[in-house]
């Protein structure tokens, strides 16, 4: 599969589509780096770039933080684990990453754990109790979730 390369943008052209790309969606420094370099621009101007963008406030990684904890946990259902290690790969800083970890609702956590439980009970169908347990600790473990608080409530729930 052949890779699609950008065309060239100049300063100004980058400028104007970089604003669109992170008008459009929260974005992490790290994206919107990548998003420059594949403009073709030179680091000096990307610096440049980035540090206009967070002036003007189209950038800002504390609010991606946040809404990237709250965004994983209510839409792909994550957990803090997971949740966690993908902002670590973005680059995020521990300070933002500790703002995003509070955004998380204990309640809605939890109500999430057990939904996700209650489903994966109906779906796996295995000839033993503990086998049956095993499965769906092994998913929610997938998904990011704490292995302790998985195996309480799947010995309360299954």
């Amino acid at each position: 599969m052949q890779e699609q390369r950008q065309k060239k943008k100049s300063f100004a052209e980058a400028r104007i589509a970089i604003q669109k790309y992170c008008a459009y969606q929260e974005r992490c420094h790290q994206e919107v780096k990548r998003k420059l370099y594949d403009y073709g621009l030179k680091t000096s101007e990307i610096d440049e770039l980035i540090a206009d963008l967070i002036q003007s406030n189209y950038l800002n990684e504390e609010r991606f933080a946040r809404s990237f904890a709250r965004g994983k946990l209510k839409v792909k259902k994550w957990g803090r684990n997971k949740i966690l290690s993908e902002l670590r790969l973005r680059k995020i800083s521990d300070y933002c990453i500790r703002k995003a970890m509070a955004e998380i609702d204990d309640d809605l956590y939890s109500e999430t754990l057990h939904a996700l439980i209650e489903k994966k009970n109906r779906e796996y169908k295995s000839k033993n109790e503990f086998e049956q347990r095993a499965k769906i600790a092994r998913f929610l473990m997938g998904k990011g979730y704490e292995s302790d608080l998985v195996w309480e409530a799947v010995k309360e729930l299954v």
